[in-house]
């Protein structure tokens, strides 16, 4: 949980930029499907560590020089590369780190499950399934945009 946080906080730090970088509406509405269902998740994943008093992670502990990166995860010259570009050719690499970010979830929720005695919480379970179906809906979706951006 603590570093899905994390994963959700990059993710929505991504769609932050659409505002002014892009004009492509379908992206917008994409983006904001991203990032209320992120911070949502945020908020549940906060409450679960809290009612089983464990602490909360950094919110920036993954911009910190050296930090470990959950998969999936966008470096600091991803990210950097991702800010300073605009127009279509900003579309097209936030549409590629996206799909890369949301594969990366599906890794961890792979590892989740694939280790014995975790997931069995039918929280955990459902949110665990509910991240898997969403990121594969979502990363169906970007590749279909993605395929419409091609040079």
């Amino acid at each position: 949980m603590q570093g899905m946080i994390g994963h959700h906080l990059q993710a929505i730090e991504m769609t932050e930029l659409l505002t002014t970088r892009t004009s492509d509406d379908g992206l917008r509405q994409l983006a904001k499907r991203i990032e209320i269902s992120q911070a949502d998740e945020i908020q549940m994943m906060r409450d679960w560590l809290k009612a089983r008093g464990e602490s909360l992670p950094d919110p920036h502990a993954h911009h910190a020089p050296g930090a470990e990166l959950m998969p999936g995860m966008l470096t600091a010259a991803e990210m950097q590369r991702l800010a300073e570009s605009k127009g279509r050719d900003f579309d097209r690499l936030f549409l590629e780190f996206m799909i890369k970010h949301h594969d990366g979830a599906l890794v961890m929720v792979e590892q989740l499950f694939s280790s014995e005695g975790a997931g069995q919480q039918s929280d955990i379970f459902a949110f665990a399934s509910d991240v898997e179906t969403d990121q594969r809906m979502e990363i169906e979706r970007m590749s279909e945009m993605l395929r419409g951006r091609e040079p």
